[in-house]
């Protein structure tokens, strides 16, 4: 067994779509208009159509499971994301941890959370 992919509910597709591109790249594999597959094995579902299906609503603003990116650039990428056009909520903004490694966490438009961090090993010695 292995796992294929990894889905997240949205408000809207096409809003989460341009998100997921303009931000980390993303391109669709797979449009079937509730239902989105991303490059990276992410999958965008409509809120409602995961809701029905459950009997319950879905959790927004949790932090009980998160997306996890790597960018060496990282200050680009939070540059990125301070001119976005909508806005971010973050959880922590970018810090060096002990060891050199940097990150960075917020929710996309609909509430998942997302954490970025440069890769293990990447300190700020290195970048220089």
């Amino acid at each position: 067994m292995r796992l294929k992919n990894v889905l997240i509910t949205v408000q809207d597709t096409k809003r989460a779509k341009t998100f997921y591109k303009d931000l980390f790249g993303l391109d669709v594999i797979l449009d079937g208009d509730a239902n989105v597959m991303l490059t990276e094995g992410l999958v965008l579902q409509d809120r409602k159509v995961w809701e029905d299906s459950l009997g319950e609503k879905a959790a927004s603003y949790s932090s009980a499971s998160e997306l996890y990116f790597e960018e060496t650039d990282l200050e680009s990428f939070a540059g990125k994301l301070r001119v976005y056009e909508e806005v971010i909520r973050y959880t922590d903004r970018l810090r060096e941890l002990p060891g050199g490694q940097k990150m960075l966490r917020f929710y996309d438009p609909d509430g998942n959370l997302i954490e970025v961090r440069t890769p293990a090993g990447i300190s700020a010695e290195k970048e220089t």
